[in-house]
């Protein structure tokens, strides 16, 4: 290699033979990279099918996302409408919202795939344990639940009848051990139930052991899942009946928003502190206890109930006056649909028309372009009325807004569990030189991607692929605090003739912002706001600073997260070719696999020992990577030692990833190197083309289609569970 020539890594992929791979290694060759910098292409691969070619995105309609809400809701029901259902055959729990199967006519099913899609209506976690028929809030009190009977169900469906079976048997020795006033020798007992690789599947067993058997309690420990004695709950029956503790702690774990339990009534005072201090000893951070006359209470009979609630969810605000504010605004809350139109362009538009600032809308992520989309939002200081009264003007827009309610409070980003996905892909064929049966290549990829997931890389449209200026590169220049450069950059044009793109080429030559804007066209309200900004304050590094405020702060952030998930896809890319899917000393793991990852705390977080590589403690489905920030450290390998390159390649060896000028502070988090999707479903169809011709004259040509649905977490991108599936670039 020449010196002073960087290069970059790029895959060479193996696709028409299949014993030539090997999951989790990247095949690279080296170009030189014209623009100077070391990128490693997102071209690993995990699994080991040879894949199949087809078309995705041929219209925006054959790409619907919705979004799932933080209680397992799809954002496109009804607001007062539940969503509940459980996997009939197969043992995937339900924690991500299922919709219904789509309706199609005239399809081809795979007999697998019409297997998978059969459901029955169950309750969700959220339903259990609570009487029905309840005013105002729920209460719950003696008795079982509803719901109980189904929830036996689902464990003894997750764990086979053996399992099931020790389980209560576990169970029963516990129980006998207590009611024999006998204590256990040694430490407490333990049952097993063995390792359960997938998140969602550990949070039901986790909810319905507990719900089934509130005197034991569940721990997790490297996706093994442990059942132990709850002491607490002995502890209790030594204040109440065994019924009262039964039920106390099945209330504690179904954690209803605004549901209440009540004690049964007691006259001793005495006995109602000692009642109170246990439950504020032990959950206090979780509810309060409160005291309040108890049926034909009088003089003569001191009946006293005691009552627990869940404590409200607060936010700290930093001052007193900023608290009264906010209890001042008036929230609106509602679903937003849009078609083929940039999250961005909708929230200007849909400001204009109310009359307020991007900033004054909230939402939990950002989605597709090219799609239809479905999201949660949130509007300050307009009311639902004010909203109702634009739907007409919105529809013009390719948008509509629906579920419009009045709300407490704004959203957050990350606020949501995760999208389910409607996609379909056409003109499917084989790869190159692969003459096996396209439907077998078909279903091969989709049932090993659904069992060994993907590589959980950012998706190209996180950086504005296709264009000449990547959205990291503007982050980059932010952290850099090279404020000018930013702004040139956002304004940069594409070798395109219409009226945006020669509005920007015209301030690039002349810096002129107010000229630009008389060029700008008005739906441009992104670089119109920049304009404005800048026409008033100057091209100087102070003016751009100001000039960057007229975005709302989830943009400016975007930019530098984009930066930061550049540089986690490198990364990936290079650890995988580094040490394929080994778990190695100096990787990062996930100790807690039932927290989202992506808010995951340092001391959740494990550097991997030479002792446990050596004896394969954990597996590739636990490492984590860091996206950077200022609060994550690194792995103590060859990987973390590229992390240090990378950034010192980039000019940002003293970055401490704030950049006070624009009130941005970037903590960091961790990703997963490899995700699953949930609730997958698929459908084949055959479509006829008659425009093919051959020497002519016209003929008709079946090709087949894919329909294919699935509910990924929140930052995880269909496009990229495609390629994997797909194993080619979509």
């Amino acid at each position: 290699m020449g010196k002073g020539t960087r290069y970059i890594w790029t895959l060479d992929r193996v696709q028409n033979l299949k014993s030539l791979w090997k999951p989790g290694h990247c095949y690279l060759r080296m170009e030189e990279d014209t623009d100077f910098r070391i990128r490693f292409s997102s071209l690993c691969f995990i699994t080991d099918h040879v894949g199949f070619h087809g078309t995705i995105k041929s219209s925006p309609r054959d790409f619907v996302v919705t979004e799932i809400d933080q209680q397992g809701q799809l954002v496109n029901k009804a607001s007062d409408e539940p969503i509940c259902k459980v996997n009939k055959l197969l043992p995937e729990p339900d924690t991500l919202a299922k919709k219904p199967k789509l309706e199609l006519q005239n399809l081809s099913f795979e007999e697998k795939s019409s297997q998978e899609v059969s459901t029955l209506a169950g309750c969700s976690d959220d339903d259990q344990n609570y009487e029905p028929g309840s005013e105002k809030e729920d209460t719950i009190k003696d008795g079982t639940s509803t719901c109980e009977e189904e929830d036996i169900d689902v464990l003894g469906s997750l764990l086979g009848e053996k399992t099931d079976e020790l389980l209560n048997q576990f169970a029963c020795d516990v129980k006998e051990k207590w009611n024999s006033k006998t204590e256990f020798i040694g430490s407490s007992p333990e049952f097993s139930l063995g390792r359960i690789l997938d998140k969602n599947q550990r949070a039901v067993l986790h909810s319905a052991v507990r719900q089934k058997f509130p005197f034991l309690i569940t721990v997790g420990k490297n996706s093994e899942i442990v059942v132990k004695p709850n002491l607490e709950y002995k502890e209790l029956c030594h204040l109440v009946s065994e019924e009262e503790a039964f039920d106390f702690f099945k209330y504690l774990d179904a954690k209803k928003e605004n549901s209440k339990f009540t004690f049964k009534p007691d006259r001793n005072k005495d006995h109602r502190k000692a009642v109170h201090h246990f439950v504020n000893k032990k959950f206090g951070n979780l509810v309060e206890t409160k005291s309040f006359p108890g049926p034909n209470y009088s003089a003569d009979n001191p009946n006293v109930v005691i009552t627990v609630r869940f404590r409200e969810k607060t936010h700290k605000h930093g001052k007193r006056s900023l608290d009264c504010q906010e209890r001042k605004d008036i929230y609106t809350a509602f679903t937003l649909r849009k078609e083929n139109l940039e999250m961005f362009e909708a929230v200007g538009f849909l400001a204009i028309k109310l009359g307020v600032i991007p900033s004054d809308f909230s939402y939990a992520g950002l989605k597709d372009k090219k799609a239809i989309t479905y999201q949660a939002m949130v509007v300050r200081k307009v009311t639902p009325e004010r909203l109702k009264n634009i739907e007409k003007e919105v529809e013009k827009k390719r948008m509509s807004v629906f579920n419009i309610r009045s709300v407490d409070d704004s959203l957050r980003l990350g606020q949501l569990k995760g999208n389910h996905f409607d996609i379909v892909i056409r003109n499917l064929r084989n790869q190159i030189n692969d003459s096996a049966n396209l439907r077998e290549r078909i279903l091969e990829a989709i049932e090993n991607v659904k069992s060994k997931g993907f590589v959980n890389y950012y998706g190209p449209q996180r950086f504005g692929l296709g264009r000449k200026v990547h959205t990291d590169q503007i982050g980059l220049a932010l952290l850099k605090r090279e404020m000018v450069k930013a702004v040139r950059l956002f304004l940069t044009p594409e070798d395109l003739d219409d009226p945006v793109n020669r509005a920007k080429k015209y301030f690039l030559q002349t810096e002129d912002a107010k000229g630009t804007l008389s060029l700008m066209p008005d739906f441009k309200v992104r670089e119109r706001a920049l304009l404005e900004s800048l026409h008033r304050f100057g091209m100087t590094e102070e003016g751009c600073i100001r000039a960057w405020f007229s975005f709302p702060h989830s943009m400016r952030i975007f930019y530098v997260h984009a930066y930061s998930s550049n540089i986690w896809n490198e990364s990936v890319s290079y650890r995988l070719a580094t040490y394929g899917s080994r778990v190695v000393e100096g990787d990062l793991v996930c100790l807690d696999e039932d927290v989202d990852d992506e808010h995951l705390p340092n001391s959740k977080v494990h550097l991997v020992t030479e002792e446990e590589e050596s004896a394969n403690t954990y597996a590739i489905h636990q490492v984590v990577l860091p996206v950077l920030g200022y609060n994550i450290q690194y792995p103590k390998n060859k990987v973390g030692q590229w992390y240090q390159e990378v950034l010192s390649r980039d000019g940002l060896q003293t970055c401490r990833f704030k950049i006070p000028s624009l009130k941005l502070n970037v903590p960091g988090c961790y990703r997963k190197l490899l995700k699953h999707p949930c609730n997958l479903s698929y459908q084949l169809t055959e479509e006829r083309n008659t425009d093919v011709k051959i020497e002519g004259s016209h003929i008709d040509e079946t090709t087949l289609s894919l329909l294919i649905s699935f509910d990924l977490d929140a930052s995880c991108y269909a496009t990229v569970c495609l390629r994997e599936i797909m194993k080619h670039d979509v």
